[in-house]
């Protein structure tokens, strides 16, 4: 038996992500690149490392292995303990046969044994697709305060927006009474993160009967917080104001990365009483020639600049030629964007190479993609959301 634990961390990344399309056919979606130096995945792990909570298993399945090179040993969050850490957990065989991640209760009842080596009286269940900067520490002792059962991180959205969310209906009190899978009419507007603290031993009876449901989905949503709602188990809220992102769709990615061009940006990259580590690829420092155009851009280390680039993200190692124009785009790291291309309302994934009198976007519509080491050929027009892939 390794040492107690207060709280485990599960972090459930092992999720295809379709809904970015392109972006995700060859890795899994925590792996994708975010605001010029990061991956989504780094910001999960930074709150634990912030939060003190040092045991964290990461739960691979889709495409794990940018994910897997990515984390190696945990050193940049430091998680990287003797008696802890960060561990990736794919599925994996027992006796004649191996078995895939049913959903993502299936996922944790699987790893039970993982969990229990460090006997902890907490288990903290996170997402690894949203952007956020949280404490969850301080949701921890909400949950311990309020001798919940189990405590659902939730934060209000627009109205309008509420029927695309799981819903958590409270009373007075803060504590959960119905849970609402996108309501077409919404009772309230608080919205769960997907974000859960469990007392280890409820999360355990409940993971146990509901592998033993011939007819469970195996989904926490769906299944477990109905069952324990329907069991009168104590199920707390915790309300959480600051910025959140779910970046599961193109357009949400895009819109995230944008908001860090803000005159004061929602979320804060260089708070260093709350630091979001990255892995550190060692790259140059970033040049600007005298020819370039740098119009409210974040331009990361390793830009070679030479063309006119606005209102844009512009990625570790990404080259923009003499002639190019960059506009309301990401260029993910290594990118080039050669002389004469024009590259307007776009995603252009890892090193791509868009060719001069290429076009990639246009002003409006939808967001125009380029895929992962993809070469966007002399001439080629790729429209508003179009995922080009060569």
């Amino acid at each position: 038996m390794l040492r107690k634990k207060r709280c485990v961390a599960m972090l459930l990344a092992g999720g295809q992500g379709s809904r970015l399309g392109i972006l995700t056919r060859s890795m899994a979606k925590p792996a994708v690149p975010y605001g010029g130096k990061y991956r989504i995945i780094d910001f999960p792990l930074s709150n634990c490392s912030n939060s003190g909570i040092d045991v964290v298993g990461v739960l691979t399945q889709y495409r794990p292995l940018e994910l897997n090179a990515y984390i190696a040993s945990g050193t940049p969050w430091d998680l990287d303990l003797v008696d802890g850490g960060v561990f990736v957990l794919p599925p994996y065989q027992t006796g004649a046969s191996g078995e895939w991640y049913s959903g993502t209760a299936n996922a944790i009842y699987q790893n039970m044994a993982f969990i229990a080596q460090y006997n902890p009286d907490y288990v903290l269940i996170l997402s690894g697709d949203h952007i956020y900067k949280m404490d969850y520490n301080a949701m921890l002792e909400h949950h311990i305060k309020h001798n919940a059962d189990v405590t659902i991180a939730v934060r209000q959205v627009p109205w309008e927006e509420a029927s695309r969310f799981g819903i958590m209906n409270t009373d007075e009190d803060g504590n959960i009474v119905e849970f609402e899978e996108k309501p077409k009419n919404p009772k309230s507007n608080n919205a769960s993160m997907g974000v859960y603290i469990f007392t280890w031993e409820k999360l355990r009876q409940y993971l146990v009967a509901d592998e033993a449901d011939e007819n469970s989905s195996n989904d926490f949503g769906k299944n477990i917080i109905p069952a324990m709602l329907r069991d009168g188990q104590r199920l707390s809220a915790y309300s959480f104001n600051d910025y959140w992102k779910d970046v599961g769709t193109i357009e949400s990615l895009w819109e995230a990365n944008m908001d860090l061009l803000e005159e004061h940006p929602s979320i804060d990259l260089h708070d260093k009483k709350f630091r979001v580590y990255a892995r550190n690829m060692g790259m140059l420092p970033q040049y600007v020639a005298d020819s370039a155009q740098i119009d409210n851009c974040l331009v990361t280390d390793g830009c070679n600049l030479y063309g006119a680039c606005r209102h844009s993200i512009l990625s570790s190692g990404v080259s923009v030629e003499k002639g190019a124009v960059v506009e309301d785009s990401v260029i993910m790291p290594g990118a080039v964007i050669r002389s004469g291309a024009v590259v307007r309302r776009a995603i252009v994934a890892e090193n791509a190479d868009v060719h001069g009198g290429a076009t990639v976007g246009e002003t409006t519509g939808n967001i125009a993609v380029v895929g992962i080491g993809v070469t966007v050929p002399e001439g080629t027009c790729v429209k508003a959301g179009e995922q080009f892939e060569g």
